[in-house]
């Protein structure tokens, strides 16, 4: 069991750790948020798992219009099809950005390996000119190293 926090600014700076701190605490319009020492609008992932249990549509939205029901109900939605995939482990934020080489895969891969010669090391700068004059398209060396890296082993 992990320790408890001394104080709510060492659980904020655990939270941001963790990449789990809700940047806008200030939205979150569940009552049960409000003044209570284990709810804590702070918690990304206990605000989007108690947006799913209790399905507070209404009262977290307020009156905000058409656009804050649907910015909700789209936010409710990805929090439901993440926790249904991945349990509450689902709910905590993933990085932004890409997850890999968007650029480097099928016809873009079998051209660098029919290039790599045996025991010879890898000249990613020569296999991104070759890449940029026969394939156009625009790969930075270092991403052709880990593509190869990740394909071998």
């Amino acid at each position: 069991m992990p320790a408890k926090h001394d104080s709510k600014h060492s659980k904020a700076d655990a939270l941001l750790e963790e990449g789990t701190l809700n940047p806008t605490p200030e939205n979150v319009r569940d009552p049960k948020f409000r003044g209570s020492e284990f709810f804590d609008p702070h918690d990304a992932v206990q605000v989007k798992y108690e947006m799913l249990a209790s399905r507070l549509h209404r009262q977290c939205v307020g009156d905000g219009g058409f656009r804050r029901v649907w910015r909700f109900q789209a936010d409710y939605y990805q929090a439901k099809a993440n926790f249904d995939a991945g349990g509450i482990a689902g709910l905590v934020p993933k990085k932004p950005g890409p997850r890999g080489p968007r650029k480097i895969h099928g016809e873009v891969l079998a051209f660098l390996q029919a290039r790599l010669a045996p025991g010879e090391p890898v000249r990613a700068r020569e296999l991104a000119r070759l890449i940029r004059s026969e394939l156009d398209i625009e790969v930075h060396p270092r991403t052709i190293e880990r593509a190869l890296k990740k394909t071998a082993g």
